[in-house]
């Protein structure tokens, strides 16, 4: 189990999320998530991805399934959204394009003919909101699919059990051989 899960034990680009968003913010070890944080992530995706430790929860996951191209398109959208000077648009833009939207790309996202070819007019002439419909629709994709996956997870489930209760096997029907060490602090190291 140690051996598949390592990968989040160590500090990826997957976790540096709060980095490239300038918030250099370190969390002390002795730092606990809330049993209250975790469970507002359940109410919405967008909960758990507006939390630097939700959304390191949810690459983590998304990476298991091989799929993390779709939050990492969603994040690319939220920084290129950022962008201030106009300059840099349709450089971003060509970018985020060649990574996710074209039929070539490496980490193609899954979208309907229209709004790729919307996506591909928009190019054109890069605006802030050149990728919005597009964004819109992944963050469906997420939300009818991977969301509800994750919510039942092991990924998930650790993180909003007690401390201690999925640890012993009958307060646990799930399978350990997939699951978090119960005391690990996983995403804390992500966050």
């Amino acid at each position: 189990m140690k051996h598949r899960l390592g990968f989040l034990l160590q500090k990826s680009d997957s976790c540096d999320y709060s980095s490239s968003q300038g918030k250099k913010e370190k969390l002390s070890s002795s730092q606990r998530l809330s049993q209250e944080e975790v469970r507002k992530w359940a109410d919405s995706l967008e909960n758990l991805i507006h939390h630097d430790r939700g959304l390191a929860a949810f690459r983590a996951f998304l990476k298991s399934e091989y799929s993390e191209e779709n939050i990492e398109f969603w994040v690319s959208c939220e920084e290129y959204k950022k962008t201030k000077s106009p300059t840099k648009l349709s450089p971003k833009a060509r970018k985020i394009y060649d990574e996710f939207i074209s039929v070539q790309a490496t980490k193609e996202v899954n979208l309907d003919s229209c709004t790729r070819e919307k996506t591909s007019h928009n190019m054109l002439e890069p605006t802030l909101s050149c990728f919005d419909e597009a964004q819109k629709k992944i963050f469906t994709l997420m939300e009818k699919d991977s969301y509800r996956r994750f919510l039942k997870s092991p990924y998930y489930l650790d993180l909003v059990s007690p401390p201690g209760a999925g640890c012993r096997p009958e307060n646990c029907k799930r399978n350990h051989t997939h699951s978090l060490d119960c005391n690990s602090n996983i995403i804390s190291q992500c966050a």
